[in-house]
C-alpha cells in the first residue's frame, strides 16, 4: 500500500502538478510496474481536485507510455517504461541527439521505402500522394508540417505491408516527433533546405509509383544522409534560439 499523495497547491497547472507527483512515485518505484494506481475517486479525494483534472493528468501518464488502461479493471503502471531523451544539454547533446534519432530513422526508413515499392497498392500511391499534398498544405499555411511530415513517412510503411515495420515506426513516434521538430525548424529557415525537402520526398514516392525497390531505397536512406547534413549545417544562433526552445518544449512534454 502506498502512501497516499499530498494536495496540490493552487496556481500551477493542475493536470500537471499532478502528473509531476504521480510520475515521480512511478519512476522513484513507489509504484512499481504492473501496480494498479489508486481509483480516479481516490485520486480526486487525495489530491483534492476534480475529476477532469485527474483525467488529464492521467492522460499525460499515458502519452508518456508509464500507465496503461485495463479494460474492467483500472489503471496500471506499465511493465516497461521506456526512458524519454535529454535535450537538455545543449547545443552539442541536443545536436547529437538528433543526428543519431535521424540515424537510425536512414535504416528504418530506406527498408520501408524498399518493401513499398515492392508491394504498393493503388490504394497505397493514393495514400502517400495525399500525404504528400497535404504536407504542402500546412507548410503553406505557415505550420511547422510535423504531423504531415510524419504521416507522410507512415504511409509508405504502410505500404510496405509489414506490420512489424509499422509498429517499429509507431513505437519510434515519441522519439521521432521531438526530433522532427528540431529538423523541420532548421530547414524552415533556409529556402535552399525546404526546396531540398521537396525533391527527396518526390524522389522517393517517384521511384515507389514505379516500383523500383533499388531506386526507392537509395532515394529514401540519401533524404535521411541529407537530413542529417541540415542539422550538421545549422549555424549557433539556431542552437541558442529556436532549437533550444523546440528542445525545451520537449523537455516539457516528454512522451
Amino acid at each position: 500500500m502506498t502512501a497516499p499523495f499530498s494536495a496540490i497547491q493552487p496556481g500551477l497547472n493542475l493536470a500537471d502538478q499532478v502528473a509531476q507527483q504521480l510520475e515521480a512515485r512511478i519512476r522513484s518505484g513507489s509504484l512499481q510496474p504492473g501496480q494498479k494506481l489508486p481509483t480516479e475517486a481516490e485520486l480526486v479525494q487525495q489530491f483534492e481536485v476534480s475529476r477532469t483534472v485527474v483525467r488529464e493528468a492521467i492522460s499525460r501518464l499515458k502519452s508518456r507510455h508509464l500507465v496503461e488502461s485495463r479494460q474492467g479493471s483500472g489503471m496500471y503502471v506499465k511493465s516497461s517504461i521506456i526512458e524519454p531523451l535529454d535535450f537538455e544539454a545543449l547545443p552539442a547533446a541536443g545536436k547529437n541527439a538528433v543526428i543519431q534519432i535521424t540515424e537510425v530513422r536512414r535504416a528504418l526508413e530506406a527498408e520501408m521505402a524498399e518493401l513499398a515499392a515492392r508491394r504498393r497498392t493503388d490504394e497505397d500511391l493514393q495514400r502517400i500522394r495525399q500525404a504528400v499534398a497535404d504536407l504542402a498544405q500546412a507548410v503553406r499555411a505557415g505550420h511547422d508540417g510535423v504531423k504531415e511530415d510524419m504521416a507522410f513517412h507512415r504511409s509508405i510503411a504502410q505500404a510496405a505491408g509489414n506490420p512489424f515495420l509499422l509498429s517499429t515506426l509507431d513505437y519510434l513516434v515519441q522519439f521521432l516527433h521531438g526530433a522532427m521538430r528540431i529538423t523541420r525548424a532548421n530547414e524552415a529557415r533556409r529556402d535552399d533546405f525546404s526546396r531540398a525537402v521537396e525533391q527527396e520526398h518526390e524522389r522517393i514516392v517517384q521511384a515507389i509509383e514505379a516500383g523500383d525497390a533499388k531506386a526507392a531505397r537509395r532515394a529514401a536512406a540519401t533524404h535521411m544522409k541529407n537530413a542529417i547534413g541540415r542539422i550538421q549545417r545549422a549555424d549557433a544562433s539556431f542552437w541558442q534560439q529556436d532549437g533550444k526552445r523546440l528542445a525545451q518544449d520537449i523537455l516539457s512534454s516528454r512522451p
